[in-house]
């Protein structure tokens, strides 16, 4: 909620970077006395937070575990406009204010569809669903939960924070053992990019761990 008008920031919210969230995280263990941490694991955007911890705070954990990530933004601000002119096909987007209208459930669904498909789910659930319509439903049920407490204007704030995101320059920062993890059912962050991740983390951060998957 915005506190400057009390309804929600909506497309106001500030920009922030993948930095700041780290910041915000650090923060938060900071007040809690947490002074180290064994390591710093996530998966997707939890990957890019954890090659973040890895540049920013070097010396706050042991390793990190960045899984089907990578250390760098897959794309600029044409991928945040893009997010954009798939929300606005929302009849209720109305510029980003839709939260007296319903939310954009039509949007949410198509993007998150599409998601679960570049993550792999329909290779996972061919074996289970032989008649090729079930998969969709299944495809279908799976993005529900998603839909009803994921916000759009929050995917546009976190997509924007990555228009800039890189922390390959600063591998040389990298203390932490670091284990990359890929999978081969996903389409987003496929095993092919692995490769060049990880000798540019060799060549300038020697405690590195390697898991293909």
């Amino acid at each position: 909620i915005d506190p400057r008008t009390g309804r929600p920031y909506g497309p106001d919210f500030p920009r922030i970077a993948v930095a700041d969230i780290v910041a915000a995280q650090k923060a938060l263990l900071d007040s809690l006395g947490v002074k180290h941490l064994m390591a710093v694991a996530g998966p997707s955007y939890g990957g890019f937070q954890a090659f973040q911890w890895a540049v920013q705070y070097p010396d706050h954990m042991d390793g990190i575990v960045a899984a089907v990530t990578s250390p760098k933004s897959p794309g600029g601000p044409r991928q945040t406009r893009a997010l954009i002119e798939q929300l606005s096909a929302d009849p209720n987007w109305n510029g980003g204010w839709y939260y007296d209208k319903g939310g954009i459930p039509t949007a949410m669904t198509r993007i998150r569809v599409a998601t679960l498909k570049n993550y792999g789910i329909e290779a996972q659930l061919a074996a289970t669903f032989p008649d090729p319509a079930a998969p969709a439903a299944a495809i279908l049920k799976a993005a529900e939960p998603w839909v009803r407490v994921f916000d759009g204007n929050s995917m546009v704030v976190l997509r924007r924070a990555l228009e800039d995101f890189d922390t390959t320059p600063r591998f040389d920062r990298i203390r932490a053992r670091v284990l990359y993890v890929l999978s081969r059912t996903d389409n987003l962050f496929p095993p092919a990019i692995g490769p060049g991740v990880m000798d540019a983390l060799k060549r300038k951060s020697p405690r590195v761990m390697k898991n293909p998957v």
